[in-house]
Order: structure tokens, then C-alpha cells, then sequence
């Protein structure tokens, strides 16, 4: 809103101001001036921009860089009636003035969605410009969103995503062991409000105590100059129970919500985001062990019709294969033979962890001499049932 000394009022009202716009939607809404005296109008024009913007310094340099999406320019049409014998539109104290416009966004794959960032936006708005003779113009904004739809269910990302890292650990440059991580997901697209069910095995070898967790993270790239600047942020997470030593530990369905998230930014030449799911094992002591799996954030959610078939024949693979072993492992086992288990379940190694309820995220980790007496034998073999998609994981021996 404008307001000056002749100006009571000068304002952009939408038909609808809560609307969030999309490719091929009808902008409409009215221009409302009030004025405190009598003010001549020579013309009202009236501006749809949009447009992406990049910019930050490095050193000394200024780096920038902008990309428009959306360049409309009209002319609101004057009421006859209004105009005097020399062409003005004269504009009187105690009158409410309204001038429409209208204008139909570009189609689909010519906009980006609206973003607002640390070093970039992308945002979208309408500009009244009122001109009048011999004087200055004025002119008025009002944004607007624009949000593009994306379907998760498109079969790009009803595909699975799967993975597997290991990482051998070291302590003072004596080899300490290694461990590993095998992960996978049910697919790739997911909307706010969705769980992500997480199927993975993680395999601890070395001497520590280790934990395993899992995030989301959110990647925001900028671009300007010929340079690029990345932004990370952690957004939600999730951690399992500590791995000791010569264990390894089963997540069999855990899931972690997605929050409300901003969609996956995708068609801008200068600012992207793109999400990932992180899965990594804490070791104190060493860098983590660290795996990300791609995830779509989009705005139409998962329906579960199109991949139903899909995801069963999957599974049904998976579970015959060979290779994927971690994953057969939800089926009930037969009874362990004690007879090749150790007594003694401390490792070769003379530090054995320390169990405590320390902060397992310090780096510096806790160790102590194993003690000189065997452990007790191990307990009577006990089946466990288990649900396929629950989200109870078993520890056990590697």
C-alpha cells in the first residue's frame, strides 16, 4: 500500500488473496485508490512479474545472478465516464476507486515454484503503476505463490533406493576393525506429513561402541558468478539402540516422518534443492560412516494403487536374491548353535568399550580392561515373532 499527501489509499487486493497459484491459473484482483484531494489519472498500468535471484560475496567479489520467469505489461481500461474533456481521469476525496485487471500464468514448465533463501528467492508479485500528468509516478506491490505441483507418483519415484558403505576403522594407526551399512527404501517420492519406512542392517567389527542413526537432510545450491554455494540442513532424525562391539543391529520397517517441508525445487537454472536421506553410524573416535539414499519432497501425495504391484514383486525379488541377504533376514531363523559361540564374548583386541550412559556423540571414546572372568553362558534359545513391517529391530551376532 502507497500512501502520500494526496494518496489515502493505493492497493492491490487479490479476488481470492489466499490462493496458491500454479502454471496456466488466472491472476485477477482489483486496484483500489482513495485519494485526500483531487489528483489527475493519465493512465494505470498494471505488471506480472516473476523472477529468481542469486547473490552473496566471496572475498571481495560480489557474486550475483538472475533468471526472469514472468514479464507481463498491461493497460487497465479506464471507465468513459470518469475521463474529462482533456483525456484525465479526475479522482475525488470521499470516492472508492476500483480497476480491475486479470492475466493467466505461462503453462506448465515455464515457472518454478516460489522460494525464499539465505543468498536467493524466487518470488512473484503484481505492480500497479498510476501515472499522472506533469508529476511523478507511484506504483504499489502485492506477491503472490506459486507452488508447480509434483506427483510422487510417477514411476521415477516409486522406484526403490538401496545402498551399501563399509568403512574400516582405525585407532592410532592401528587397524581397529570395520564397520558397514546396508539400507534400503520402499521408494523415492514423499509429501509432508508421509513416514519413510527404513529397512537396513548395520555391522559393527571394530572395537567401539557405535550407534546408528538417520536423517533428512536438505541440500540448497546456489549459483552466481561462475560459483556455487551449498547449504546443508538437518531437518528430522531418528537413532537406534547402541552396536557393541562384534554385534549387529536390524532396522526392519523404521520409520521417520516427514515434516513440512518446502517441495523439491527443480527447473531453476541458479537455485536448487534436493533432499536426501542420510543413514550413518556414529563411531567415537572416528569420522561417521555415512550413506544417502535420493528423496523427492513433492505436493501431490502417494496414492499406493500404481506401485502396489510393483512393490510386491520387488519384495518377492529381494527376498529370493542372493545378494540382498540383509534383507531376508525378517524371516524367523532357525535356533543358534551354541556350540561354535564363544564363552568369552570379549574381543582379541585388550580395550573392550565401556557401557555407560555417556553421550555416545562425544568424539573422545570410553574404554576399560576386560575383566579377567568368562562371561555366564548364553541364555535358552527363544523364537521371536516378528511383523514384516513392524519396526522392531534384533540384535545379534555378525
Amino acid at each position: 500500500m502507497v500512501m502520500t499527501k494526496k494518496l489515502k489509499t493505493f492497493d492491490i487486493i487479490f479476488h481470492d488473496p489466499t490462493k496458491t497459484y500454479c502454471s496456466g491459473d488466472k491472476v485477477a484482483g482489483n486496484i483500489v485508490v482513495e485519494v485526500s484531494e483531487v489528483t489527475k489519472l493519465s493512465a494505470m498500468r498494471v505488471f506480472g512479474i516473476g523472477c529468481a535471484y542469486v547473490g552473496y560475496t566471496k572475498g571481495k567479489q560480489r557474486c550475483h545472478e538472475e533468471i526472469d520467469y514472468l514479464k507481463y505489461e498491461d493497460t487497465v481500461r479506464l471507465d468513459r465516464e470518469l475521463r474529462d474533456a482533456d483525456g484525465y481521469v479526475t479522482l475525488r476525496p470521499g470516492n472508492r476507486y476500483e480497476f480491475m485487471f486479470a492475466f493467466e500464468l505461462p503453462q506448465s514448465g515455464q515457472l518454478v515454484s516460489s522460494y525464499k533463501g539465505k543468498f536467493g528467492y524466487v518470488q512473484y508479485y503484481v505492480k500497479a503503476v498510476m501515472e499522472r500528468p506533469s508529476q511523478l509516478a507511484l506504483q504499489c506491490e502485492q506477491p503472490f505463490e506459486v507452488e508447480e505441483p509434483l506427483d510422487v507418483n510417477t514411476p521415477d519415484l516409486q522406484m526403490p533406493a538401496a545402498g551399501q558403505k563399509e568403512k574400516r576403522v582405525t585407532c592410532m594407526f592401528i587397524p581397529d576393525g570395520q564397520v558397514s551399512i546396508s539400507a534400503k527404501i520402499d521408494r523415492k517420492g514423499f509429501c509432508e506429513g508421509e513416514e519413510i519406512c527404513i529397512n537396513a542392517k548395520f555391522e559393527n567389527k571394530c572395537s567401539r561402541i557405535v550407534v546408528p542413526k538417520a536423517a533428512i537432510i536438505a541440500k540448497h545450491s546456489y549459483q552466481a558468478g561462475g560459483r556455487t554455494k551449498v547449504l546443508r540442513q538437518k531437518l528430522s532424525a531418528v537413532r537406534g539402540d547402541h552396536i557393541i562391539s562384534g554385534m549387529c543391529d536390524m532396522w526392519q520397517g523404521k520409520t521417520l516422518r516427514v515434516p513440512k517441508l518446502k517441495p523439491s525445487l527443480m527447473g531453476c537454472d541458479i537455485i536448487h534443492v534436493d533432499y536426501t536421506l542420510m543413514i550413518y553410524l556414529h563411531i567415537p573416535g572416528s569420522d561417521k560412516l555415512i550413506m544417502e539414499l535420493p528423496l523427492v519432497i513433492g505436493t501431490i501425495p502417494f496414492s499406493g494403487f500404481a506401485s502396489r504391484t510393483n512393490s510386491m514383486s520387488s519384495q518377492a525379488g529381494s527376498l529370493a536374491s542372493p545378494s540382498s541377504s540383509w534383507a531376508s533376514m525378517r524371516l524367523p531363523s532357525a535356533p543358534p548353535s551354541y556350540s561354535n559361540i564363544s564363552r568369552d564374548l570379549r574381543i582379541d583386541s585388550p580395550l573392550t568399550p565401556l557401557l555407560d550412559d555417556c553421550n555416545i556423540d562425544e568424539e573422545d571414546g570410553l574404554f576399560m580392561r576386560a575383566p579377567a572372568h568368562p562371561y555366564p553362558p548364553p541364555p535358552a534359545y527363544s523364537e521371536i515373532v516378528e511383523e514384516v513391517n513392524g519396526s522392531n529391530h534384533v540384535l545379534q551376532p555378525c
